[in-house]
């Protein structure tokens, strides 16, 4: 049995004391110790029969203690596991994968205890911009090139987005450049599985908006041609606004920060090595938990639309170009030579200005007014399509710096 001494216990004590032999009067005990006077007549009996002990309260181990098995088992669970893991990660895969549920506080003095977690000095939080009122009025989305997998030398990018009400990530895939299709593709998917959004909150990559810093051409044309994010996004009716610093899109770059924590250690964690099975852990499992994590949907209204029937994303997230066609009803695209066949618009389209769709996947649709006339796929072999692709992989590898 285990009792407690305290200063108050010890001066009540020399109090009861004084009373047992007759050097103050219970009613002076009662006003010192600010008791009644019957209850000083109790203690007095408890010590003249029990002595100090009488006064003392017993400590009881508590029924809510974590058994010390279990603490050793987390010891070595974060030993040997998830050694790379900060602790509110570990918590979450304590109950993951384990179905161990501690608090954070009770982990960390666990880790503390097992000399497995050094304290550090809290940093300084500093005022955050409010959230969006409404889930789809706008959307933050940005690229990080880092070191995803160990087994792979070369660091690639993960294109991610982020709703700025909710925190909710809609898509994110890792690309080995940071290229035009590569954002279209997000951009794509995200309006497939949510539907249009009101605005997009990007930096000033060459991709999202054509920057000139000086030279003849700021001279003679101020107004500067739209990228074809930018004009893909016009079609769509959805606003872009750039950001003029890291900070201004912080929402995204805070969720980077949780991705090169958390996903990196979790591919290690599932003997992830490549990056195809990367793409498929992060968008069939690792979304789905950040989102239950980390999002908060609940009560926040909604300003999402639907895709309506009549819009073809392939003719919206495409590089658009303007030919001419020759007379022998033909355009040159690519270094290629594409025959316009007839159609039910004309039978000749020749000195027609036709507009040329490039899908990532080569597929090249001619446009007539609005109308596909002709599709076809640029061919591979050709020379001028092989000497564009391997210009747009090298600019793509450029690592950006935000204005």
């Amino acid at each position: 049995m285990i009792f407690i001494v305290t200063m108050k216990d010890i001066k009540k004590f020399e109090i009861i004391n004084q009373l047992i032999n007759n050097q103050i009067t219970g009613y002076q005990a009662a006003d010192i110790l600010g008791l009644t006077h019957v209850h000083i007549s109790r203690l007095k009996h408890k010590v003249l029969a029990h002595g100090l002990n009488s006064l003392l309260r017993v400590t009881k181990p508590s029924v809510r203690k974590t058994p010390e098995t279990i603490l050793q088992q987390i010891a070595d669970l974060y030993k040997n596991t998830y050694y790379d893991f900060n602790i509110m990660h570990f918590k979450d895969m304590l109950l993951k994968n384990h179905r161990i549920k501690l608090s954070y506080e009770t982990i960390r003095k666990t880790l503390i205890n097992y000399q497995l977690h050094q304290p550090i000095k809290k940093k300084i939080i500093h005022r955050q911009r409010r959230r969006m009122s409404k889930a789809g009025m706008l959307l933050q989305m940005d690229s990080s090139q880092h070191q995803w997998l160990p087994t792979v030398d070369k660091m690639w990018w993960l294109t991610a987005i982020i709703d700025d009400a909710t925190n909710e990530v809609p898509f994110a895939k890792f690309y080995p450049s940071d290229g035009v299709f590569n954002n279209m593709e997000v951009i794509r998917q995200t309006i497939k599985n949510k539907g249009i959004f009101y605005a997009l909150y990007v930096d000033k990559a060459s991709h999202f908006n054509t920057t000139r810093y000086g030279g003849l051409h700021v001279n003679v044309s101020p107004e500067q041609e739209d990228t074809n994010i930018e004009r893909a996004l016009k079609e769509l009716n959805i606003h872009l606004i750039l950001a003029n610093s890291p900070q201004a899109k912080g929402r995204v770059e805070r969720l980077f920060r949780v991705f090169q924590d958390r996903l990196v250690k979790e591919l290690r964690l599932y003997g992830i090595s490549d990056y195809a099975s990367a793409n498929r852990y992060l968008q069939k499992k690792f979304i789905a938990d950040y989102n239950k994590r980390f999002a908060h949907c609940e009560g926040v209204e909604s300003v999402w639309t639907v895709l309506p029937a009549n819009i073809n994303l392939d003719l919206v997230f495409c590089k658009k170009y303007e030919r001419k066609v020759n007379f022998d009803n033909t355009i040159k695209f690519q270094g290629s030579n594409i025959q316009i066949p007839p159609s039910k618009y004309r039978l000749s389209f020749a000195k027609c200005v036709v507009e040329v769709c490039l899908l990532a996947d080569d597929r090249v649709y001619i446009l007539y007014k609005g109308d596909v006339i002709h599709t076809t796929r640029l061919s591979i072999t050709d020379k001028e399509y092989k000497h564009n692709k391997a210009v747009e992989t090298l600019l793509g590898q450029r690592e950006y710096q935000n204005a």
